[in-house]
């Protein structure tokens, strides 16, 4: 009688485990063994992957023929029938002869398209020292493009005529000027249309000249002495007053921007990757992560912006030209600036985009600010204006003044770049603050299930 209930308790002992086998020697042969299933297998389990592997793909590739009709836009049309508008260009006679009143009346009656330079007769009396303070004025910005009728251009070319004088340099007379390493890009461009535009002044004046001088008795002597004075009389020269002569500059004015989103956007998932399988992001408390995360990117960006700048030292760029020894520590703190305004906008976002959306931000945000990079914004449309307050149009504009001594707006460009870190540092904590309290509200749900 004793031992029956024992009994009963083993047998019922034995039958709970056979019931706690069985659903896992059930659950064990309804899963495929690893590796070795076919993507086309027919069984539930391969029916489900397949539909969450498609449905992933498809809306992928979808997301991103989205992102080519809606970000990519922003640059084509950038370049779209660019130049879009004329720059401005001054004309300055300091001959006050027969030339400087034929070239600067041939020159402003030019109508400007809008692929050219809308020219400005300017009075040569808002230039006491001359030439220099023209150059000075192109230098500074004052305008973006100058033609100058050089002092004494007519008295020369008739004194040449009178005397046959075979060493006359006609070129002497007019002298276009402008600074290919405010842009190099429409630099390049408008050098083009303005020399045609003196070619052709220059080609109708030679004509004029021709006929006033055919009745003169010396003109034999001319053709044989000094033809040039009668087949060209006046001729231009080209003066470059602050030339793009460093070629790899264009990987710090332009190509490497680029790399430096880039490598913001690496700093930023190393960082997220390193806070994830620390499990600080789970474990921190708010002030404790937005400080770390605050940190770290403050730390990182300026060990890279360091070596990126050695790079550029190693392919000898002219750090020094303008601002003596000075000139690595300032492009140094410029790249970590602009690290700093690029990557703490990508950092922001993150936890609110997560992974998977963050690098359709990072196309946007780059699209966004190389479009206002190539071209002057004064020759897109206007839209384009915003570039005056985005990353990449200030750390370039401050590249050029370091290495080409173009105007010096580095306050400008700094005080923005900050305002962008600023504006980061201000939008991270309360993203990270969001996404915390939708994790905490989560967890409780989970808790209270």
């Amino acid at each position: 009688m004793d031992k029956m209930p024992a009994r009963v308790t083993s047998t019922s002992s034995s039958e709970a485990t056979i019931d706690r086998d069985e659903p896992s020697s059930s659950h064990a042969t309804s899963s495929p063994l690893p590796f070795s299933a076919q993507f086309f297998d027919k069984s539930p389990q391969a029916a489900a992957a397949r539909a969450i592997y498609l449905k992933t793909i498809f809306g992928g590739v979808m997301a991103i023929c989205i992102a080519i009709f809606a970000v990519f836009p922003i640059y084509w049309g950038s370049l779209w029938s660019t130049p879009h508008h004329p720059l401005p260009g001054w004309i300055v006679d300091f001959d006050g002869g027969a030339i400087g009143q034929t070239v600067s009346a041939a020159l402003s009656n030019i109508r400007a398209g809008t692929n050219g330079v809308s020219w400005q007769v300017v009075s040569a009396g808002n230039f006491p020292r001359g030439i220099s303070d023209l150059q000075t004025a192109i230098v500074q910005e004052k305008t973006w493009y100058a033609v100058a009728i050089n002092a004494g251009a007519s008295d020369d070319l008739f004194a040449a005529v009178s005397a046959a004088n075979a060493s006359h340099d006609s070129s002497l007379a007019i002298t276009f000027m402008g600074s290919e390493a405010r842009n190099e890009n429409i630099f390049r461009i408008h050098s083009r249309i303005v020399s045609a535009e003196l070619q052709a002044i220059t080609h109708e004046f030679a004509l004029q000249f021709t006929k006033n001088i055919s009745s003169s008795a010396n003109v034999a002597t001319l053709l044989s002495t000094a033809p040039q004075l009668v087949t060209r009389p006046i001729y231009f020269t080209t003066e470059n007053l602050r030339p793009f002569d460093v070629p790899v500059a264009s990987a710090v004015t332009f190509v490497g921007l680029i790399y430096v989103l880039i490598l913001a956007f690496f700093i930023v998932n190393v960082s997220a990757a390193a806070r994830e399988a620390s499990g600080l992001e789970k474990t921190l408390t708010l002030g404790s992560l937005i400080r770390i995360r605050l940190i770290t990117s403050v730390a990182a960006y300026f060990f890279v912006s360091l070596f990126y700048t050695l790079l550029s030292r190693a392919f000898q760029l002219p750090f020094n030209r303008h601002f003596g020894s000075a000139g690595f520590v300032i492009f140094w703190m410029l790249n970590w600036i602009g690290m700093l305004a690029c990557g703490l906008a990508l950092d922001a976002v993150l936890p609110l985009l997560t992974v998977r959306f963050t690098p359709f931000f990072l196309i946007l945000w780059i699209i966004t600010n190389v479009s206002v990079s190539i071209f002057p914004l004064q020759v897109l449309p206007h839209v384009y204006r915003y570039g005056y307050a985005f990353p990449f149009y200030n750390i370039s504009r401050a590249v050029r003044a370091i290495v080409f001594g173009t105007k010096n707006d580095l306050g400008v460009n700094f005080g923005i770049l900050i305002a962008w870190v600023a504006v980061s540092c201000t939008s991270l904590p309360l993203i990270q603050w969001l996404v915390r309290r939708r994790a905490i509200a989560v967890q409780g749900r989970t808790k209270a299930i």
